[in-house]
């Protein structure tokens, strides 16, 4: 009897196991973005079956990676000035936040990209062209012979790898929106259908469904700027710990280079005092007066170059001194004057000059070739009216990463 009780047991335990490996099946039999199968998973119908009325999935091989951009990995990260809050603004104060992965350019946009935007611009109509225009009069000053840069630091071929400057806000966000025609465009004759390629010659929109697209670029959000800055991935250990954290986007509390032949050098393009804007003749240390190539100094923990110095860079966000409480801790943005109280009308008066802060002053990030070390610092920020522009602040774009899946994983 207690041999005939084993063997059902052993036989129940057997069964079970097998229903189970059977329900659970293996990990690559389950239906992926990437390898969704030839039927639906919930009516069983076929895809890109021989009627032409049925479903069509087309391949998909992950996110078009666009030109010129870095893969940003999310995460959890304290954002915030971790530098001494020197005029006391207390606007960007330490918390907690999570930003979901995303892609950024790896250089500031440079004058012969929008040297580049520029000719195209011209199928838009004059008065799209004129208002594409950079004000190159940024640079002229009173009482500093600054005039050649006027005329030449846009268009002369020596600065053509130098950041654009003398973009506003407005301008750039109508760039990010030309990139993204251009390089979707780019993409669909390169890989879509014949469909699909008769859609771009006559202007109209590639569906995202494709999957041969890439989504749009745009201005980053201050969060997505400021995380992007940090590079904390290359201070992590293990188990999610970080070491340290970092006052620049590099590691150390100097300015300097610590390391190899390039030691006591410079890291980022900035005002080093009053009237020092790059060191003694013979040994230019931070290597030029205004701003420089756009691959100059190493690169942070992300790929990404001159996240400190050169030029400062327009964000998306609009300026409001106590957004750090207000906004989301999942990708935080400021956009618009939500929630602003409004018993604090008073305060926001700007027809009566009670304030500069409004619905259409933006945020912008990061210290400038003339700045001083303060502002290089990721938590620091300023703001400034949209359309307005100066010789010290450029811009770069950023993307969402869309299928969440890192380029290295595909």
């Amino acid at each position: 009897m207690n041999k005939v009780k084993s063997f059902f047991y052993i036989s129940s335990l057997l069964l079970v196991g097998a229903i189970f490996m059977t329900g659970c099946g293996k990990k690559n039999d389950f239906p992926t973005s990437s390898n969704p199968g030839k039927r639906s998973s919930t009516t069983g119908m076929a895809y890109n079956g021989k009627d032409e009325n049925s479903f069509g999935v087309r391949k998909y091989e992950g996110q078009p990676l666009g030109p010129g951009l870095r893969y940003v990995e999310g995460g959890r990260i304290i954002l915030g000035s971790f530098e001494e809050d020197l005029l006391g603004a207390m606007d960007n104060i330490e918390r907690t936040v999570t930003v979901n992965s995303f892609y950024m350019d790896e250089t500031e946009v440079a004058n012969i990209h929008w040297l580049e935007y520029l000719h195209y611009a011209r199928d838009s109509g004059q008065q799209y062209y004129e208002e594409a225009l950079p004000d190159t009069t940024v640079w002229s000053k009173d009482l500093a012979f600054n005039d050649p840069y006027v005329d030449h630091y846009f268009r002369y071929p020596g600065f053509r790898y130098h950041p654009v400057v003398g973009v506003n806000w407005l301008q750039a966000k109508n760039y990010c929106v030309w990139r993204t025609t251009m390089v979707n465009r780019n993409l669909a004759l390169e890989s879509g259908t014949d469909e699909e390629m008769s859609a771009v010659e006559a202007g109209e929109r590639i569906p995202l469904e494709s999957g041969i697209v890439v989504p749009n670029y745009r201005l980053p959000t201050e969060a997505e700027w400021e995380y992007a800055a940090q590079a904390l991935i290359g201070v992590q250990e293990y188990d999610e710990n970080h070491s340290h954290r970092r006052i620049y986007p590099w590691d150390g509390h100097s300015l300097r280079n610590p390391y190899g032949d390039e030691m006591g050098t410079f890291m980022a393009n900035f005002k080093r005092g009053r009237g020092d804007y790059a060191g003694i003749a013979g040994k230019l240390n931070d290597g030029s007066m205004i701003t420089d190539w756009i691959f100059a100094n190493p690169p942070n923990d992300y790929g990404l170059y001159n996240m400190s110095g050169n030029v400062s860079e327009w964000v998306e966000d609009i300026y409001r001194p106590l957004s750090h409480q207000d906004v989301e801790d999942l990708n935080p943005v400021r956009n618009s004057g939500f929630l602003d109280d409004a018993s604090w009308d008073y305060v926001y008066d700007k027809p009566q000059w009670t304030t500069f802060i409004d619905n259409h002053v933006r945020v912008y990030k990061g210290g400038s070739w003339k700045d001083v070390a303060y502002w290089l610092s990721p938590g620091t920020r300023r703001y400034l009216e949209e359309d307005s522009a100066t010789a010290t602040i450029g811009f770069r774009c950023a993307m969402i990463s869309a299928d969440g899946n890192t380029p290295e994983s595909r």
